[in-house]
């Protein structure tokens, strides 16, 4: 296989054959297609995109690359949720204990950062001992133990996407559809589901800023879930300003442990109820979504979904006095805090300016090889439309050194503006099935 001219021919917009996506795939696995060569394919891909059968062949060749969960006949409804990602989104920690506790059970297979979003890897590894390289056998067994289980990618399950979506963060090559669909939907369908629930993010902090691309998004993916058996669904959600307050590993970890103990912000928790609904619904275990909100509103309530997600730390080698008390996870010496320039409306939280903020602060990745400080970040309780006088606190930045500090608080100069108005847009805007597109705002 001559690889230079199958990127020849994808630069110039020609197809590869499907036996061509997998001799590409099988020899990056094997080490046999160095990076390079992948990384240029990837950016032939970001401009010329892929054909429906090349997309299917590319996802298949990823999926077929390794081993997957085999749960084999046990009847439990198996049902992950997945965000295209974000600025602040750590709905997936709330959701797995919750869900397991409801009578679902999810087998969470997740990422780290990718350019300026959060990866629930990070966040989870902010607890101190937590694993997250679980063998496959270790987390078949998890699951149908506890009902739960939060993983990474290990060499066993999809290594093309592992080393593909590592690839991407580093090669400005991770806003594609093509690319990120089967990236995402590679990886869910080895995880052995029944269902799948997508959070397609849009806005100016997605990927995808474009709410028509996110729809396209949608409806490529759940075609992908479709055709594998596995019933998938999406809502399309606002990432035109970071979900919750919490922006950085630890920060985020405290919030959702307050969401699981009843509190959070409410955006956060509106999104998490709702994506929770829709795994219901698609696991079978009702149809009716009041009925389902009310079960998720008692597991939280009861404290059992926190109880899980302890149950979940400690099995996977955690420090659970880190979630007893949040205090103990991970502080940043540094703690500075912006202020309203002027009175006004808050017109903008800009969320990619506050992502790559935090990925400057050491909570994220610049090259593959960094290692990610999990103690740092933002708290920024305000949200467009809302009124603010002059020197009130916007945010509070958490940083290693007075000079990181000083730096963020320059970008979120930048990100928050504070003008004569401005207005909070619809938080979930359309639900995607196979059935069609539902406008709910």
């Amino acid at each position: 296989m001559l690889v230079p001219r199958l990127i020849e021919r994808k630069r110039d917009g020609g197809a590869l054959t499907p036996a061509e996506w997998e001799g590409l795939i099988t020899g990056y696995v094997r080490g046999e297609i160095p990076d390079y060569q992948l990384a240029a394919l990837a950016m032939a891909i970001v401009f010329r995109g892929l054909t429906p059968e090349e997309l299917t062949a590319l996802t298949g060749a990823m999926l077929h690359s390794g081993a997957r969960l085999d749960f084999g006949d046990w009847a439990t409804p198996r049902v992950d949720k997945h965000s295209i990602g974000g600025v602040g989104d750590k709905t997936s920690l709330l959701l797995a204990p919750m869900l397991a506790c409801a009578g679902v059970a999810v087998p969470m297979i997740s990422g780290r950062g990718l350019g300026h979003t959060g990866g629930t890897l990070d966040k989870l590894e902010a607890i101190a001992g937590f694993r997250t390289g679980l063998s496959l056998d270790e987390a078949v067994a998890q699951v149908k133990r506890l009902g739960c289980v939060m993983l990474g990618q290990t060499p066993e399950l999809v290594p093309a996407d592992r080393k593909l979506y590592a690839l991407r963060d580093v090669t400005g090559t991770v806003e594609s559809l093509p690319l990120i669909s089967a990236s995402i939907m590679s990886k869910k369908l080895a995880e052995g589901l029944t269902g799948l629930v997508l959070d397609i993010k849009t806005g100016s902090g997605a990927f995808l800023t474009d709410p028509k691309q996110s729809l396209e998004l949608a409806r490529t993916m759940i075609g992908l879930g479709e055709a594998q058996g596995c019933r998938t669904v999406g809502l399309l959600t606002a990432m035109d300003r970071p979900l919750g307050h919490a922006c950085g590993n630890a920060l985020e970890v405290r919030e959702a442990l307050d969401g699981l103990r009843g509190g959070g912000p409410e955006d956060l928790m509106e999104v998490t109820y709702a994506l929770g609904v829709e795994m219901l619904v698609v696991g079978g275990v009702t149809g009716d979504r009041a009925a389902a909100r009310a079960m998720l509103e008692e597991v939280v309530r009861s404290g059992r979904a926190l109880a899980r997600f302890r149950e979940m730390v400690e099995a996977q080698g955690g420090d659970v006095m880190m979630v007893d008390d949040p205090s103990r996870l991970p502080r940043a010496p540094v703690e500075a805090e912006y202020r309203a320039p002027r009175a006004g409306v808050i017109a903008q939280v800009e969320p990619r300016r506050i992502g790559q903020a935090v990925v400057a602060l050491g909570g994220g990745r610049a090259r593959t090889e960094d290692r990610v400080d999990p103690a740092v970040g933002f708290v920024i309780p305000v949200k467009p439309g809302e009124r603010v006088a002059e020197g009130d606190r916007l945010a509070t930045v958490h940083a290693r050194d007075a000079g990181s500090a000083e730096q963020a608080l320059a970008s979120l100069g930048q990100a928050i503006v504070v003008a004569e108005q401005g207005e909070l847009s619809p938080l979930i805007t359309h639900r995607v099935s196979r059935e069609g597109v539902e406008a709910l705002a």
